[in-house]
């Protein structure tokens, strides 16, 4: 798979929607994980991203505004144990509960599917990371619908085995804007990563939609020891590291 400019991806796509980037630094100290959202709507837009434990959630910048909570109030990380859970929705929760009791991540996303905002059905993205002995691996996961039909859910899984420096992949909801909005296909787009979380956090939030971005989150872990650090960025309120 040829590496794509991150940079003329986010620049070339006004609605990618929701999007998860995983992948390793360029000098191969670090796993990184990086989230954003996207909103079109009021109530999509009136979202930032929040602290909680080692993770983050969603939260509404002005509660009177926030007129349906059920699809974008929700937990897109946690971290369970050597493992950080990276989702654009409430199956966060599935996947750390199901890996609790020893399934896979995988299996943990069996009882779940797309997203029933009809028409859109728009697909559940999710990741995971896991740091063991200075060494790493991550995986990503669509369920999508059949070419925008309900009847029928279609589950991918891709997996990454000792991660190449430099490297990581993307994945989002959406191919671009659009009524109702094409689900994402094929695998995700292989993608440089640096070594420099500020720069990379500066790439991404830059080149992405103006008028539609809402927050970003990006962590790099040493997976040396274990240690994270943490950038926030939100469109309305504070941001934080």
């Amino acid at each position: 798979m040829a590496m794509i400019s991150l940079e003329q991806e986010l620049k070339g796509n006004s609605y990618p929607g929701r999007g998860i980037i995983l992948g390793r630094s360029a000098d191969g100290k670090y796993a990184v994980a990086a989230y954003f959202i996207m909103g079109r709507s009021e109530n999509s837009r009136n979202r930032i991203f929040v602290k909680d434990g080692e993770g983050i959630r969603t939260q509404a910048y002005d509660e009177s505004k926030c007129s349906d909570p059920s699809l974008i109030i929700y937990a897109p990380v946690r971290v369970l144990g050597n493992k950080t859970i990276v989702t654009n929705g409430d199956q966060t929760d599935t996947i750390y509960d199901a890996m609790d009791h020893q399934f896979t991540f995988e299996q943990s996303l069996r009882s779940r599917k797309f997203e029933p905002d009809d028409p859109n059905f728009t697909p559940r993205i999710s990741g995971i990371i896991r740091c063991e002995k200075g060494s790493f691996n991550y995986a990503l996961s669509i369920l999508k619908s059949a070419e925008g039909n309900p009847e029928s859910c279609q589950r991918f899984t891709f997996s990454y085995e000792n991660p190449l420096a430099g490297q990581g992949h993307f994945i989002h909801t959406y191919v671009g804007d659009g009524n109702p909005l094409p689900s994402f296909r094929g695998e995700p787009k292989l993608v440089a990563i640096p070594d420099d979380i500020d720069s990379f956090t500066d790439l991404l939030w830059s080149n992405l939609n103006a008028d539609n971005k809402i927050s970003l989150f990006v962590r790099f872990i040493n997976t040396a020891d274990g240690t994270a650090e943490t950038r926030i960025i939100n469109r309305y309120g504070d941001s934080a590291k």
